[in-house]
């Protein structure tokens, strides 16, 4: 069975199919959210520390760590702070953090800080790019995300992104990296403006599972980009790429419809032993007065599509404002 560990200084997580899913929270990125890229450039990081230990607190397995401030010489800002925004994050928490930056340099000086066992986020299957962050993830021993794009963009034609994500894993091992080390992202579509990406993304999980057998992630808020209520869509969503084979997502963990979904999943999926976790979260709920009335009411706002480095460079999602 396909596991991938990832850990922090004190707790391990493992990442697979027999696993409960992998929350990996989001929040922590400035891509799109100017307020949040304003006071990190200040650095000012109240937003950061009270982000994560929401998230943290709302359920999330993970964290994802992003200081993707500017597109102005982020090679030169971006190291630093993408230190400082890490080690601050997992000074406060305990759970395992995934590093994301499409900036090499970034990557190897957070590397060099970060505790315990933490994920890349990511690699292409662009040439460059494997050959920049390939040798890094072996040097530190470290799980990475690989997306399901090269030099070419983003094909429509999953055939052709399963064929990336083969490419990628067979580099990877070139390198001496087990394919359990190996986190996929196939590149979830906007069902708005593409009809069979949910059937597409169904799919190419099924394959990733069955046939190259490696665990699977995405920027799940993709899925809804562009339609009105986008955590109905979201939360409908979840269990049924759950069910397809998906381990884990960078998600928003503070949208309690979208957790909800998540944990129910796990129950079903046989991954939540006993429904423990389901009884412990939800032994004292009561349904909202009201109903149904009560319950097509408006979420209030905050923040939290995906999403920053990864939706930047691939090309594809957007923000939930």
């Amino acid at each position: 069975m396909t596991r991938t560990i990832v850990a922090s200084a004190t707790r391990e997580v493992v990442i697979g199919f027999d696993q409960p899913f992998c929350v990996i929270g989001e929040r922590t990125n400035p891509t799109g959210r100017k307020k949040l890229a304003a006071e990190m450039i200040e650095g000012n990081f109240d937003t950061v520390i009270k982000d994560a230990l929401e998230q943290v607190a709302a359920g999330a397995t993970m964290l994802d760590v992003n200081a993707g401030v500017t597109s102005v010489n982020p090679n030169e800002t971006e190291p630093g702070l993408l230190v400082q925004t890490l080690e601050i994050v997992q000074g406060l928490v305990d759970v395992p953090l995934s590093i994301d930056s499409s900036v090499t340099a970034a990557i190897e000086a957070a590397l060099k800080v970060a505790k315990g066992r933490p994920l890349v986020n990511s690699v292409t299957g662009e040439e460059e790019k494997l050959e920049a962050i390939l040798p890094l993830c072996k040097k530190y021993d470290v799980p990475v995300v690989a997306i399901s794009n090269d030099e070419t963009g983003i094909s429509m034609d999953p055939d052709v992104r399963f064929a990336v994500a083969k490419k990628i894993v067979e580099r990877a091992a070139d390198y001496g990296i087990k394919s359990h080390d190996i986190v996929v992202d196939p590149l979830v579509m906007p069902i708005g403006a593409l009809g069979d990406a949910g059937r597409q993304v169904f799919a190419l999980l099924r394959r990733l599972r069955e046939e190259l057998k490696v665990n699977t992630t995405c920027g799940l808020s993709n899925i809804s980009f562009g339609l009105p209520h986008r955590h109905g869509i979201n939360a409908g969503f979840i269990p049924m790429v759950i069910g397809a084979g998906m381990t884990s997502a960078i998600m928003n963990p503070c949208r309690p419809q979208e957790m909800e979904a998540v944990r129910a999943a796990n129950v079903l999926n046989g991954t939540d032993q006993n429904c423990s976790n389901w009884i412990m979260t939800y032994r004292d709920y009561k349904p909202a007065e009201g109903g149904a009335a009560a319950a097509s009411a408006p979420a209030p706002s905050a923040g939290g599509g995906r999403r920053g480095g990864r939706a930047a460079r691939a090309g594809a999602g957007a923000r939930v404002e």
